[in-house]
């Protein structure tokens, strides 16, 4: 198990993330061409990967998987360590994924330059996914209870630091930068209609059938089937696959199963206090 370190504000893991690289970020050249994804974890990040290579192959999955990497590693973390020098050789067009706060990412953003997709989830269920994903991965500590996960979810002491602070910085620059701004809700109930709002965002010029061809291998049923996507071969010294699947269920209000009346409350009352000034809305529920 890794430990957490704070560095300018970002809660990273120790070894996985290195302070000197991600300082490096701040400063990188852009392309017009570069994308990146930007979530706070558990917010759809792989599924948002996945979309990209297919956006990308025009649908052809099979083009995707002939080669041995992993999407993670076809759409990488640009903060995480090495990241940065392979970005830099990187041929067009760049695509990179990232949880890093807004004041951390590269300042030719803000002169427009390359482009954001940001996703946001409802936070109640990223907590929830993010519980079950420290149960899982070996470099995460196993959380003692759901009430001691709440508590540092809430104060922000979780990989990523404060969800609220993620979300309120970038979405108060969301039009500073060449940003999309989507929310995971919207891509579970009309997929087909984000897929085309990414396509169009990105610039990909695809028949209707190329489309429908990403979107059939982007639901969440098909990529638990794609091993590329699915994590399953990631070895078990990583990730304790007997706790679960890496992609868990994919659904829209699985916190109902797991917060008490109490810590619902308790919750939003730190939400509406936290994001009272930001138009941001969420569905909880379906």
């Amino acid at each position: 198990m890794s430990e957490l370190m704070t560095h300018r504000g970002f809660r990273m893991i120790r070894g996985i993330h290195l302070p000197h690289e991600v300082d490096q970020i701040l400063d990188l050249e852009l392309r017009d061409s570069d994308v990146f994804v930007v979530t706070f974890p558990k917010s759809g990040t792989i599924w948002m990967q996945q979309i990209l290579l297919l956006l990308e192959s025009k649908g052809d999955l099979d083009s995707i998987c002939k080669e041995d990497s992993l999407n993670g590693q076809l759409v990488p973390w640009i903060e995480v360590q090495g990241k940065v020098q392979e970005f830099v050789r990187a041929k067009s067009p760049r695509y990179n994924v990232t949880h890093l706060p807004f004041h951390l990412m590269p300042q030719a953003l803000r002169r427009r330059t390359g482009k954001v997709i940001y996703v946001a989830r409802n936070p109640k269920d990223v907590l929830v996914s993010f519980y079950h994903f420290h149960k899982m991965v070996h470099m995460l500590e196993t959380p003692q209870s759901f009430e001691q996960f709440l508590d540092r979810f809430l104060r922000g002491d979780v990989m990523g630091g404060s969800w609220f602070e993620h979300i309120k910085a970038w979405f108060s620059h969301k039009d500073d930068v060449n940003m999309l701004f989507l929310t995971y809700e919207e891509m579970i109930q009309d997929l087909q209609a984000v897929v085309r709002r990414i396509a169009e965002f990105l610039g990909a010029d695809l028949t209707q059938d190329q489309l429908s061809s990403v979107v059939e291998h982007s639901t969440f049923r098909n990529m638990r089937r794609i091993p590329r996507a699915n994590y399953k071969h990631v070895p078990s010294d990583l990730i304790n696959h007997e706790e679960g699947n890496f992609m868990r269920k994919g659904t829209i209000g699985d916190w109902k199963n797991h917060f008490t009346v109490a810590q619902n409350q308790r919750f939003d009352e730190v939400f509406q206090q936290e994001m009272k000034d930001f138009p941001v809305s969420f569905i909880w529920d379906v």
